[in-house]
C-alpha cells in the first residue's frame, strides 16, 4: 500500500504540463462611505491680475490743438497762468482754483502732464516756494 500512496500523492501535486493552478481571488469592494456631498479644498492663492503699462499721452480729437481747454473753465486759468513768463507760484494757483494743494498737483501731474501731453517744469524759487510752468 505504501507504493500506491505515493504514486498518487505525487500525481496529486504534479499538475499536466500544460496546466496551471488555480488561485481563490478574493473579491476587491471600497471603503463604504456616508452618502454625502465631497469635502471642498482649500483655497489657494489666486494669481495677480497682469500689470497694465502706463498710457501714452492722449492724441487731441476733433482737430483741437493739444493742451487747449474750453474756455472760462478752471482748466483754461491754470494753463493762462502755467504759461505766462515767470510761471506760476503753488498759492497763486490754490488762489486761481479754490482746490487744496494735492488737487493742484495731481491736476498738473495727471490732466496736465499725461493726459494733455504737456510738460510740466517745476523749480524752487529763492525763498523756496515751488513754481510752476509749462512751455509756451
Amino acid at each position: 500500500m505504501n507504493s500506491t500512496t505515493t504514486e498518487e500523492n505525487a500525481n496529486a501535486a504534479a499538475p499536466a504540463a500544460g496546466e496551471q493552478p488555480k488561485v481563490a481571488k478574493k473579491a476587491v469592494r471600497s471603503i463604504r462611505r456616508a452618502p454625502v456631498a465631497p469635502q471642498k479644498g482649500k483655497a489657494g492663492k489666486k494669481a495677480a491680475p497682469a500689470r497694465k503699462a502706463p498710457k501714452g499721452a492722449k492724441k487731441a480729437k476733433s482737430g483741437k490743438p493739444i493742451g487747449a481747454a474750453r474756455g472760462g473753465s478752471k482748466t483754461a486759468k491754470v494753463l493762462d497762468l502755467l504759461r505766462r513768463k515767470g510761471g506760476v507760484t503753488a498759492k497763486e494757483l490754490l488762489k486761481a482754483t479754490g482746490w487744496q494743494p494735492h488737487s493742484v498737483r495731481g491736476f498738473l501731474s495727471g490732466t496736465v502732464g499725461k493726459k494733455m501731453g504737456l510738460t510740466v517744469t517745476s523749480t524752487k524759487g529763492e525763498d523756496g516756494t515751488r513754481i510752476y510752468s509749462i512751455e509756451a
